[in-house]
């Protein structure tokens, strides 16, 4: 017997509902979409990323994985970045809460996404370069990295208005640009090999 996938209408009906597994999903449009396991390779990364980002931002700060961030849409959505830096009014407003950050809450000040391989038109592309640029620059937040091993890039995008501008696409020893952590100082090189 098939088991019909629940439909939420709210975000509050989505963060009672527990499935028994220890399956990710992300809320789009009120419904579950499962999250594809990741990559060695993509872990790495964003671990690597956590650790550089701990020279500018204590560790409470930075959420791997493990907190989501509600978006605007015509129904109820989430993500769930790779990477995220919230602030301190977040983290406090947070602390002793299932970790969906609303909208009405601050938006993080860094979202990093870690691009699974696909090609344009494919759903997972799609999915980070088109859908969460959308929804994360409506949702004001200031700066979004997408790191493509697939395609050895490193693009970084500020939020001007309420659409981004890309601040280059870096490769191999290019040094990047960051606007909110300006003294980080990576090469597009050590993401993307997750400093080996």
């Amino acid at each position: 017997m098939t088991q019909a996938k629940p439909r939420f209408r709210t975000f509050e009906e989505y963060l009672d509902y527990d499935d028994g597994s220890d399956r990710r999903y992300e809320l789009v449009d009120g419904e579950l979409v499962e999250l594809p396991t990741e990559s060695w390779d993509a872990g790495a990364i964003s671990l690597y990323l956590f650790t550089q980002l701990l020279q500018f931002v204590p560790y409470y700060l930075i959420r791997h994985k493990d907190a989501e961030i509600a978006v605007r849409s015509a129904s109820v959505k989430a993500r769930i970045p790779d990477l995220m830096v919230v602030t301190e009014a977040t983290a406090i407003e947070m602390s002793g809460q299932k970790g969906l950050i609303p909208l009405d809450s601050e938006p993080p000040i860094l979202v990093v996404e870690v691009v699974s391989p696909r090609e344009p038109g494919q759903q997972n592309y799609d999915r980070d370069y088109v859908e969460k640029r959308t929804e994360y620059a409506s949702r004001g937040v200031p700066e979004y990295w997408l790191i493509d091993p697939d395609r050895s890039v490193v693009v970084v995008l500020y939020l001007e208005g309420n659409q981004y501008i890309e601040i280059g696409a870096f490769r191999n020893d290019d040094r990047i640009s960051f606007r909110t952590f300006a003294n980080l100082n990576l090469t597009a090189a050590q993401i993307l090999n997750a400093g080996r």
